[in-house]
């Protein structure tokens, strides 16, 4: 299966699906960091994989290089997806042009099968019109000829050591058997039950109020700026969308024993990651604890109350971590800091990549700054190679025809 890869990162999809099967050959991928004079995270990839074409440049730039490929896998930014009329121009984006280059790589290549990862607050989107960038991705990939399913899936949830909630969108092409089937099981039996998520992802089978259906298509907007300006609807943690209905509904995973954080902990850690000085100690106390505090708006001098609840300091050992940020390794009250028998600490890079599933000094080819950033970032892999390996199941199941028969799918229409 050829895949290509874009917003690459140090490779995190990639990783995922090697370690799934040697079918997947990843043919080129894409990494840019805009206004960085040093591209680290390209370096990284470009070191670890020697094989495909590695791009380093805007993908706006390079969109039109992209070859034929049947997979096309990314974790692209959450921005706002707010669509507008221009002129003679059409339809156009406002601020989240790197959705438009996915969907114009879409309608340009049509690849058998879509996977993108991001934020789950995608769903939610924005604070002004809440599920309106997530309603505008999908009815792209329905007027593509894309069916859709969704899940947002907590690492911590299936067994892994990091609470992190991530959307993953899986799209399948029209001309793939895989549509064909899924339209006659029906979009309730594919979330619940049967679906890429559901069979790798399980959740509770029981009834539930949190579920709902809704059209994004024609009948109900009928212009893409029309569903941009009204669009009012809910997105829950899991859904399906076929011929642009949706149907959506929340997502309760089965039990499931996550890894605690002991087990990415180093035996033997520099001293340089160590807190000691009891100043800096009592500022990372009073980062995580709550607060209740009379503050002044530097805007106006008005008085007011800022309030936020305690996170756990230090982390517990025997839970697994929190979400990673970018700015993990400096001190906030995001970062981790442990107490590992010797002292207080930060994590180190390779317990960083151990929480997100990379091999030991995947990143050593960066300042520690970077690794900690790259991290921050990136997938979580185990998550990436369970998908890979359900989607090789469907594609050999239901995509590959018995020898000496042609496929579905000719060339031409291809």
């Amino acid at each position: 299966m050829k895949v290509v890869e874009l917003f690459a990162g140090v490779g995190g999809f990639r990783v995922g699906l090697e370690r799934a099967s040697p079918e997947y050959d990843i043919i080129w991928s894409n990494q840019w960091e805009p206004g960085r004079k040093k591209q680290y995270a390209f370096d990284c990839y470009k070191k670890q994989f020697k094989t495909g074409t590695h791009v380093n440049e805007d993908i706006a730039l390079v969109k039109d290089q992209i070859p034929d490929h049947e997979l096309l896998v990314g974790g692209f930014p959450c921005q706002d997806y707010s669509v507008a009329r221009s002129g003679a121009k059409g339809i156009e984006g406002k601020k989240g042009v790197l959705w438009w280059h996915i969907n114009d790589i879409i309608n340009s290549k049509t690849p058998k099968y879509v996977l993108l990862e991001n934020v789950d607050r995608l769903l939610r989107s924005p604070s002004s019109q809440r599920g309106r960038d997530f309603a505008i991705i999908l009815r792209c990939l329905a007027d593509s000829g894309y069916a859709v399913e969704w899940r947002v899936i907590n690492a911590a949830e299936y067994g892994l050591s990091q609470r992190r909630r991530r959307i993953f969108i899986f799209a399948y092409h029209k001309s793939t058997e895989l549509y064909g089937r899924n339209v006659s099981v029906g979009q309730e039996e594919l979330v619940q039950k049967s679906g890429f998520f559901a069979t790798s992802f399980k959740i509770e089978e029981r009834t539930i109020e949190k579920q709902s259906w809704f059209n994004i298509g024609r009948d109900d907007y009928s212009t893409l700026v029309e569903l941009s300006d009204q669009f009012s609807g809910k997105f829950y943690a899991g859904g399906s969308m076929f011929e642009h209905v949706v149907y959506t509904r929340e997502c309760v995973p089965v039990d499931c024993e996550p890894l605690p954080l002991s087990t990415i902990v180093e035996d033997k850690v520099d001293e340089k990651y160590y807190v000691k000085d009891e100043k800096a100690l009592a500022k990372w106390a009073y980062l995580k604890g709550a607060k209740h505090e009379k503050r002044v708006k530097k805007s106006n001098g008005a008085e007011y109350f800022y309030t936020e609840g305690a996170v756990p300091f230090p982390d517990p050992m025997d839970r697994p971590g929190r979400t990673m940020l970018t700015s993990e390794g400096k001190m906030g009250r995001c970062s981790h800091i442990i107490f590992d028998g010797k002292g207080h600490r930060i994590l180190t890079p390779v317990e960083c990549e151990r929480l997100n599933g990379f091999r030991d000094n995947w990143t050593d080819c960066m300042p520690e700054s970077a690794r900690y950033f790259t991290m921050g970032n990136a997938l979580v892999v185990p998550l990436v190679k369970t998908m890979g390996v359900a989607l090789i199941e469907i594609d050999n199941q239901h995509e590959k025809p018995p020898k000496g028969r042609q496929s579905h799918r000719t060339k031409a229409e291809a």
